[in-house]
């Protein structure tokens, strides 16, 4: 049961990255520059992402740091080759344009959302145990 929510979760994290996504086209990505747009998006995903793993880690909670770590990890995968197999092969996207996107030195904040999915489980669940307590991981 907890390896459907985990996936289901995902799924929630992905409309809401495409609502955040859709949000930056319609509005303020009309009157700025399209780094500027991208990265505004980047943190805006950053804060509704953390909210959706804040809550399921409310609800859910992770047993372990090692299960936390897991999680994170598996979404932080499924959001890579989401993005890398729909907007290549549906999209029509170039490897090169989507490569791209990694480029932190051109501006590209992406990798700071997949860094933040792959953490913020962990860091949900530290921030839940009780003063000094260590956890196994």
């Amino acid at each position: 049961m907890m390896k459907i929510r985990i996936l289901a979760v995902w799924f929630v994290m992905l409309l809401v990255s495409i609502l955040n996504g859709t949000m930056r086209d319609f509005t303020y990505g009309k009157h700025l520059p399209d780094l500027l747009a991208q990265q505004i998006s980047t943190v805006s995903g950053i804060v509704l992402l953390g909210l959706v793993i804040f809550l399921y880690t409310r609800k859910w909670p992770f047993t372990s740091a090692r299960q936390a770590w897991q999680t994170g990890l598996f979404w932080m995968s499924l959001t890579v080759a989401f993005e890398f197999l729909f907007f290549h092969y549906v999209g029509g996207h170039s490897w090169q344009i989507l490569l791209a996107n990694y480029d932190i030195s051109a501006g590209r904040l992406w990798p700071l959302i997949l860094l933040w999915v792959a953490c913020a489980p962990y860091l949900f669940f530290r921030l839940s145990q009780p003063r000094g307590v260590t956890s196994r991981t």
